[in-house]
């Protein structure tokens, strides 16, 4: 089935490395023009070329963005606007864990910078996306969770609150932008990123023996779903969180 994406503009948060790189390099794949921002314009120069390289036909623009910053969140929708004629999709991938350990601990700084990157900015970037082009022509959204959101864990607690808020955000702007405007989750479980590297790059062979489906999951794992709610083989569907773990969600408790 064909996705419907040829031709479409896709913006990626977050998208120099992982996730995000994974996601622009499937969307691209498919035909989308790609405009991929993240803090460091070098990294994404970087990551630019190596899709130009692979799928020439597809449009790159890199534009550095602090995903927090309104004025350079701003400039970055305008940019792809500019450059593409308007955005299609959206993909609000980029993450921040800079605290580790018990809530009673967490100090205001770094639960301030948590909910700017990992909560706040997804209604910063829907609103200029919204205004800027969708609220004229519809497209998708799509917001990168977690399964953090749907379960208790030590030491990342409050990563997993804001997570927890991406969902509720995801239904909520779904309820909001219908119909023109698909909103959706991606809730990935353990994937090899760094940003989860430690959790998992010293023991991922003992990680792996506990998956239902014997691994870790792999940044393209999340691409393909993406893919998917981007194109038009997920035209019914919005206000939902699509689980990608491995099946870890489903391991029996422990006794």
């Amino acid at each position: 089935m064909q996705t419907g994406l040829q031709g479409k503009t896709a913006l990626i948060t977050g998208a120099s490395r992982g996730i995000g790189k994974a996601i622009a390099v499937a969307l691209a794949g498919e035909g989308c023009n790609v405009v991929l921002s993240s803090r460091k314009q070098d990294a994404l120069d970087v990551v630019a070329g190596e899709i130009r390289a692979a799928h020439p036909s597809a449009g790159v623009l890199a534009k550095a963005a602090h995903v927090g910053e309104e004025d350079q969140a701003r400039a970055c929708v305008e940019a792809a606007v500019a450059e593409f004629g308007g955005i299609d999709v959206l993909v609000n991938n980029a993450g921040t864990n800079p605290y580790f350990g018990p809530m009673v601990d967490l100090d205001t700084a770094r639960a301030a910078k948590t909910v700017q990157v990992n909560q706040f900015a997804i209604v910063q970037w829907t609103q200029l996306a919204w205004k800027a082009s969708m609220a004229q022509r519809g497209g998708s959204i799509i917001n990168i969770a977690s399964v953090g959101g749907l379960v208790t864990e030590h030491g990342i607690g409050y990563y997993n609150a804001t997570k927890a808020a991406v969902i509720h955000l995801t239904r909520q702007f779904a309820m909001e932008l219908a119909p023109g405007v698909r909103v959706n989750a991606i809730a990935p479980g353990l994937v090899k990123t760094h940003l989860a590297r430690a959790l998992w790059e010293n023991n991922e062979e003992g990680i792996s023996k506990f998956m239902p489906l014997g691994r870790i999951g792999e940044p393209e794992d999340i691409a393909n779903a993406a893919v998917f709610l981007a194109g038009d083989t997920a035209s019914w569907l919005t206000g939902q969180a699509l689980v990608v773990d491995g099946g870890a969600m489903i391991r029996p408790s422990i006794a």
